[in-house]
Order: C-alpha cells, then sequence, then structure tokens
C-alpha cells in the first residue's frame, strides 16, 4: 500500500469496464431525474377501449356468461318452448359469433401489441441492471478476494 492507497487491478475487459462506466452513469442521470421525469403519457381513448375490451373479453365471467347464452339459444331453439328463429345448425348464431371474433380481434391485437411494448422497455431496463449488477458483483469478488490475500499475508508476515 504505497501513500496509504491501494491500487485494485480488476479482471473486467476494457469493454465491460467502458459498459459498466456507461450503465453507472445511466443509473445516476436516471436517479436525478426521478423527482423531474414526467409520467409517461395516459393511454388514449382507443387504447383504454382495447384494454377494456381484451380484459372483459379474456375474463372467466365473459367466458361462462357467454357459454351460457349459448347453451340457452341452442336450448330454446331445439326444444322449440319459443318458435325457432334459428333452427339447426344454428346459421344465425355462426353470424353473431363470427361476428364478435372479427370485431374484438382487432382490440385483442391492439391491446396486446401495447402491452408488449411495454414488456420490451421493461425487459431493456432489466438486462441493464442485470448486467450492471453482474459486473458489480465480479468487482466486489475481485476486491473480497484481494482483502483476503493481504490478510493472509499480513498473518504470514506477523508470524516471520
Amino acid at each position: 500500500m504505497p501513500n496509504g492507497t491501494t491500487e485494485l487491478k480488476h479482471g473486467l475487459t476494457p469493454e465491460e469496464t467502458e459498459l459498466l462506466r456507461e450503465l453507472r452513469k445511466l443509473r445516476r442521470v436516471r436517479r436525478q431525474k426521478i423527482g423531474l421525469a414526467k409520467p409517461p403519457p395516459p393511454p388514449t381513448r382507443g387504447q383504454k377501449i382495447a384494454d377494456w375490451v381484451a380484459a372483459t373479453m379474456g375474463s372467466w365471467r365473459f367466458i361462462i356468461l357467454q357459454s351460457a347464452v349459448l347453451v340457452v339459444w341452442m336450448g330454446l331453439n331445439l326444444v322449440g318452448w319459443m318458435s325457432h328463429w334459428d333452427p339447426y345448425p344454428f346459421i344465425l348464431l355462426n353470424l353473431a359469433l363470427s361476428f364478435q371474433a372479427a370485431y374484438s380481434a382487432p382490440f385483442i391485437m391492439m391491446s396486446q401489441n401495447r402491452q408488449a411494448a411495454l414488456d420490451r422497455a421493461d425487459q431493456v431496463n432489466d438486462y441493464r441492471v442485470n448486467i450492471k449488477a453482474e459486473l458489480e458483483i465480479e468487482l466486489l469478488h475481485e476486491k473480497i478476494d484481494k482483502l483476503l490475500l493481504e490478510r493472509m499475508q499480513a498473518k504470514n508476515a506477523l508470524r516471520s
């Protein structure tokens, strides 16, 4: 330890060292901007509708309700308590379900695409955090190894 300082040599490549420096800088800038950062823009009316349609049609409540309506529709048309407005093979029911599928699919796709974009942004941030953590842990391991080596050398020096 010349002049009271210890020169720490690490096994990171120059690229890893540069990446770690950039990630540290990015994290500092983010921390400083947390109070100043504006929240992401609120979803548009179309995005809200797409999310609502996807959430509604993807729920058990909707599936059970739709199944009940289908059973009642087919039952009333087969038993004939009412006039047969849609006799077997239920062409009107088939048309209504096809319309429902064709009309709801674009809403569901819009909602999924928006969620995928949010997920991609989260994945990029998670990846950066993981890389930074890995590099920091590697540096900590090297520092601990160096301290253990110095401690062993000091013990050996005292024994001599």
